[in-house]
């Protein structure tokens, strides 16, 4: 039960957390969810977790590499494969023994051997919480293959180095040799094993089609199941690299699935939808097993009267910076050495502020924080592990440091780069959704009829809905939401004026009430007030008000007392219908006197939607409305991929960002045609 309440927990704060950085996107949700798992321990000591490698590997970096070998460019992976298995495999070995070096140098109570493990666990670089800042800024493209290359190999590498030296401070022994051929066995059979394996659950897969059990579902589930299979066969029953083989069963699949894609669109299409879901989930988590595994990581150095807290916090500041300068120097070296070298046309002369991008993005994560926690409490001869609880400080402290400095540098220096860069002059995807949901609507005026009216009127209350959600309008001059939002306000006042004015001539008119007529007055001051909110139209409603007071005060309304009662709702429904006409011929008279009135044709439907209800008030939900809306989705679904391919064939939108919102009308498009099927 506590840890079915603990996961609960857990999940509860992923939720919040994701909310949290909708509203402060300038921290990453990486960080966030760090920081919720540090409160959930501070605030709940009773909850233990006991994170083991094995299974850590196993949940979290299984399933995560399995899907980034999948979705990686293979031919990126090709043409980046120096750099790539250079980072992934010699800069972890010279992290490990430079890194390791330098943190006994600085801490000598730290064995060599156990800071080449510091050093090493230190070394594999994790790119989601990188995948979670490039969302908001924009990080070149090669930067980021780079780190999701070397993130797919130096898992092993790091983990091979770490397990070495922790022997090697266990048992006093160590051998280069043995360790050279482990490493080599374990990658040479990893990738045999992953592309074997992931071979074999395909035949498996298409030998149960050909059997006639075609379950879309199942068959999803088989593929979910790929990489746990994999690693597991290929760690425990093999002893090889159960990272590599995940990788390589990634990349295998997704060229098996490039041929048969089409054939299986609905296998593709669900299963996708369940590795969103498992990824987000599994994202999420490792971030926050990671906060709540350091403050009891980090208790025992903190509370040890013989280790000064502040230079502890020192020694983490040291390492972290000595970790990245390590890379900054390989990175920069290396790509003098491709320049120099490699008379490649894109490579380009090495610089300082792309190399400070190289660096900072190598983020250490979760796979550090859990393996640094496996080393064991003695040694072969009974005695305590040397400083391990500093070691799990150092480990813990030195993960922050560099989220944190990632966070802060990145964006600093991704402008300066943005700016040297050369930029395709395309709409951002606000602008280019907002185009679809003003030609959506524009679909649906033209479509309406008497018949289709309410199912109309519902249908562009949800694209107005969506629209207000996206915060752009298509007219070069309003674009931003605020301006769009002022002027939409205007052009309302302006229609309650015109409706006022026709209040006003019917009570002139003695065609109301004085009650009829108080009871719309303070609706239209209602609406008025609402709607003022700047200082000008603010003042300007105080005046109105006061003036309309002292009219009422001084009897000039004051008629018609003794009309019949029984007919007062009646004729005030007819005024209201009458007044909103009223304001309608007002806006649409405005709106073809003013070209690009956007907002004034959507105050238009608003009052349109209005009178519909006035006139029919018993059209409510029913099946005829929900098909005819269903009917009028596919029709404007149509408009939307039309507005998709102008706007693509214009140049207005890249390649990638007309995939983008097709793939979102497609899932419209599923929602709207599927029926449950038992």
């Amino acid at each position: 039960m506590d840890v079915l309440m603990t996961v609960i927990l857990l999940l509860v704060c992923l939720v919040i957390s994701n909310i949290i950085s909708h509203y402060i996107p300038i921290i990453p949700t990486a960080l966030t969810q760090i920081a919720f798992g540090i409160v959930i321990a501070l605030a709940f000591p009773q909850i233990s977790l006991e994170v083991e490698t094995e299974w850590f590997l196993l949940l979290f970096v299984a399933p995560l590499l399995y899907n980034d070998g999948r979705h990686f460019p293979r031919e990126q992976l090709w043409q980046m494969r120096a750099p790539i298995f250079g980072n992934a495999i010699i800069l972890v070995l010279i992290t490990t023994i430079g890194g390791g070096y330098f943190i006994h140098w600085i801490i000598p109570e730290v064995p060599l051997p156990a800071a080449f493990a510091l050093a090493a666990i230190l070394s594999p670089t994790d790119p989601v919480a990188v995948n979670g800042i490039a969302k908001r800024i924009r990080l070149p493209e090669k930067v980021l293959n780079l780190v999701r290359g070397e993130s797919l190999i130096n898992d092993a590498s790091g983990l091979v180095a770490f397990n070495y030296a922790v022997a090697a401070v266990v048992t006093g022994y160590f051998s280069l040799r043995e360790a050279v051929f482990d490493f080599i066995y374990m990658f040479i059979a990893g990738a045999v094993l992953g592309l074997v394996l992931s071979l074999l659950i395909t035949w498996v897969r298409f030998t149960l089609r050909k059997q006639g059990i075609n379950d879309a579902t199942l068959h999803s589930l088989l593929q979910i199941l790929a990489p746990f299979i994999i690693f597991i066969i290929t760690e425990a029953l093999l002893h090889a690299s159960g990272v590599i083989a995940v990788v390589v069963g990634g990349i295998v699949h997704s060229l098996l699935r490039e041929r048969t894609e089409t054939a299986l669109a609905e296998e593709q299409v669900l299963t996708e939808n369940i590795w969103s879901t498992v990824l987000f989930t599994l994202n999420g988590a490792v971030f926050l097993l990671l906060g709540v595994i350091i403050p009891p990581s980090m208790s025992a150095t903190v509370q040890n009267p013989n280790i000064n807290n502040v230079l502890a916090i020192g020694y983490v500041l040291v390492i972290g910076t000595g970790i990245l300068v390590i890379r900054f120097l390989w990175s920069y070296f290396y790509s003098l050495y491709e320049y120099r070298f490699k008379k490649a046309e894109d490579v380009d002369k090495p610089a300082v502020s792309m190399t400070l991008l190289v660096s900072l993005t190598g983020v250490r994560g979760a796979l550090t924080m859990a393996g640094v926690l496996s080393i064991p409490l003695l040694i072969a001869n009974g005695a305590p592990f040397p400083e391990r609880s500093l070691i799990l400080f150092l480990a813990g402290g030195v993960i922050l440091f560099t989220l944190i400095a990632a966070t802060v540098f990145l964006p600093l220096l991704s402008k300066g780069e943005a700016a040297e860069g050369k930029t395709a002059d395309f709409l951002d995807m606000d602008a280019a959704k907002s185009r679809l949901l003003l030609a959506a609507m524009k679909k649906i005026r033209s479509e309406l009829t008497e018949d289709t009216e309410a199912a109309a009127y519902q249908l562009i209350g949800e694209y107005k809905m969506i629209f207000r959600r996206t915060h752009f309008d298509r007219s070069p001059h309003e674009r931003d939401w605020n301006v769009f939002q002022q002027k939409m306000a205007e052009v309302r006042l302006m229609a309650l004026k015109a409706e006022r004015k026709y209040i006003h001539d019917m009570m002139a008119n003695e065609g109301m009430s004085e009650e009829i007529f108080a009871a719309f007055e303070k609706s239209l001051e209602l609406r008025e007030e609402a709607l003022s909110k700047n200082v000008r139209s603010r003042f300007a409603f105080l005046i109105g008000n006061a003036f309309r007071d002292w009219k009422r005060s001084t009897g000039k309304y004051r008629r018609n007392r003794d009309k019949d009662k029984l007919v007062r709702l009646h004729i005030g429904r007819d005024i209201q219908l009458k007044a909103l006409q009223a304001a309608l011929d007002c806006l649409e008279s405005y709106a073809k006197e003013h070209e690009r009135a956007e907002a004034v044709y959507a105050v238009i439907l608003d009052y349109k939607k209005m009178i519909a209800r006035l006139t029919r008030p018993q059209a409510e939900y029913n099946e005829k409305v929900e098909a005819q809306k269903d009917e009028l989705r596919i029709r404007v679904i149509d408009a939307e991929r039309a507005e998709i391919r102008r706007m693509y064939e214009d140049g207005e939108i890249s390649s990638e960002q007309a995939k983008a919102l097709r793939r979102m009308i497609n899932s419209v498009e599923s929602v709207t045609l599927y029926e449950h099927v038992e």
